[in-house]
Parts: C-alpha cells; structure tokens; sequence
C-alpha cells in the first residue's frame, strides 16, 4: 500500500510544469525497489543500477518549497458594495455589506487553499470572437481563519481581511485528499 502511494506522488509530479531534473529515489524519501545484496557478498545487477531520474517540480525541491509553504499563514480580501444591498434602511445594507465582503474573502481563501475550477468557451465565426464566456467554481472547507479587518473603502464600499495559518492550510489540504481518496474507492 505504501509502494502504491509513493508511485502516485511520482507520476502526480512527473505531470506538473515546470519541472527539474531529481533522483527518483529522492522524490519517494529513500524509497527504493533495489534487490538485496546475493548471499555470497556480491550485488546483483538490478541493485547496482542508480536510481531512475525523473522530472521533478521545483517546487517539490527542499530549497523551492510552494509559495503556500513558505508564507506564514495565507491572506484574503473580500470587498462588498453598500448600495446594491437588499434592505430599505442604511444600517441594514451596511451590516449586509460587511457580511458580503466576509463571504467574499473566505472564497478567495477557498480558492488558495483548493484552486480554482475554470471552463471558458469562445465562439469564433470569420475570424471575429462571438461569444466568449468564462465560468468559475470554488469549492471546498475553510476553518480557522481569522479575521484580521473590516473596514470602509470609498463611500459605498466594505473591504474585510481574513488570514490563515499554514498548518490550518496543510490541515484542509489533507481533509480534501482524504476525501478524494474515499469516493475514489
């Protein structure tokens, strides 16, 4: 079972971009397919071979860790317009508002932590764009943040900050694995 994880992380990190050139046996943490030395003191040929090279990120690299990794913690903003708030009294839209640009910062919390699920379409007739549309998706489990500001931006305008701890960040990364490991099966 654990042979069959650490092939997973080797061909997950031979698919990524841009890549450098390490040894395989590094990527998999000293994970080795070698034979055991013969009996009579001799290694056999397949355990003389050197380890596979293979393309790996440089993110994955000790030294080039994720961006992600190597912040403290991960920050968002969210912004909300006052006026466009569903409510005939100011305090009303204002607190509405505050609550819009809270939502708006923990979706781009999501989108840090999960990524972002993009599908573009563009119509092309005679050489002119038709129609070209873009869709996104987030989705996913954020705790833990915490919220940093609320503030006014402008006259009709709320900004809210929220910010995440990187081991809450590797903590959700590890929820979301688990669960894609389990409906897999």
């Amino acid at each position: 079972m654990q042979a069959i994880k650490l092939i997973s992380i080797a061909l997950a990190a031979i698919a990524l971009s841009a890549c450098q050139v390490a040894p395989l046996q590094d990527l998999l943490g000293g994970f080795s397919w070698d034979q055991p030395a013969a009996a009579n003191g001799t290694q056999d040929k397949a355990a003389s071979v050197r380890p596979a090279m293979v393309k790996v990120p440089s993110e994955l690299l000790v030294p080039n860790l994720p961006l992600v990794e190597r912040r403290e913690s991960l920050t968002a903003t969210g912004y909300a317009v006052i006026s466009v708030q569903n409510s005939k009294t100011p305090a009303q839209q204002r607190l509405m508002a505050i609550r819009a640009a809270k939502l708006d910062a923990y979706r781009s919390l999501a989108e840090q932590v999960y990524g972002l699920r993009l599908d573009a379409t563009a119509t092309v007739a005679d050489m002119v764009v038709q129609n070209d549309t873009f869709r996104s998706k987030v989705e996913g489990v954020i705790y833990g943040a915490t919220l940093v500001s609320i503030t006014p931006s402008g006259d009709d305008t709320y900004e809210t900050t929220l910010t995440l701890d990187k081991s809450t960040v590797q903590d959700l990364r590890m929820l979301y694995l688990t669960q894609l490991t389990a409906k897999s099966r």
